[in-house]
């Protein structure tokens, strides 16, 4: 009996159908690897084996294409536990956010600064409003505090994937013998800035931002007893 056509001739077996999940699979690879600046619709293609021209069936153009990779980016972020207290949904949400940030490093710069005004984008910011709302029981506290954590998030995530460290530097910057002899208190700090310090120092920030939540929780449930 003759051998299958793909055995005799060794032709690349099938390719998958092109689909939105795979050229998105594929984006985010892409970006993962290579930087924002990399992708394109012909570099896509390359990937995916197919022509640029077939993408734009799919995603008519490469701000469509930018926007379906922020909704997969957040919609990857895991849903909280529905039973448990509403403060410790909020560090949930943190923790996962923070993840998610260095789950596509490269890519969270645009992420923190995109509007989120996709359908899936504003059911996101719902969704963490009436998560907060749950947690302080009050809908100024809870739009103010969606806020604050964002500055926070937003800041952390920046600062950790793309921050200060790879920033741009000084044309002469200055030497360690320098901030021995000028810098004290940068000389007591310095080590508590290093990598493996991020952790606690995100928890930390985020504790504050919960124990702030907490009391002002309790202040608004005694003044309503007090009606």
């Amino acid at each position: 009996m003759p051998a299958p056509a793909q055995r005799r001739t060794g032709a690349p077996p099938p390719r998958e159908p092109l689909s939105p999940r795979r050229i998105l699979d594929a984006a985010l690879a892409l970006v993962d690897e290579h930087g924002l600046g990399a992708l394109s619709t012909r570099r896509l293609g390359e990937r995916l084996r197919c022509e640029a021209m077939s993408i734009y069936h799919h995603y008519p153009s490469k701000q469509h294409l930018l926007d379906a990779m922020v909704d997969r980016v957040l919609d990857s972020l895991p849903r909280v536990a529905d039973d448990a207290d509403p403060i410790e949904r909020v560090r949930q949400v943190c923790h996962a956010y923070r993840t998610m940030a260095h789950r596509h490093p490269a890519f969270f710069p645009y992420v923190a600064t995109h509007r989120l005004n996709t359908p899936s984008g504003v059911r996101f910011i719902d969704t963490m409003l009436a998560l907060f709302r749950d947690a302080v029981h009050d809908d100024e506290l809870a739009a103010r505090y969606f806020r604050v954590a964002g500055y926070y998030l937003i800041g952390a995530g920046l600062d950790e994937t793309a921050g200060y460290a790879k920033g741009p530097s000084a044309a002469e910057p200055v030497g360690d013998d320098y901030i021995v002899d000028h810098c004290p208190a940068l000389v007591q700090a310095a080590r508590f800035f290093r990598r493996e310090q991020w952790d606690a120092t995100f928890e930390l920030g985020v504790d504050a931002l919960l124990a702030a939540m907490a009391a002002d929780a309790k202040r608004v449930a005694g003044a309503r007893r007090k009606r």
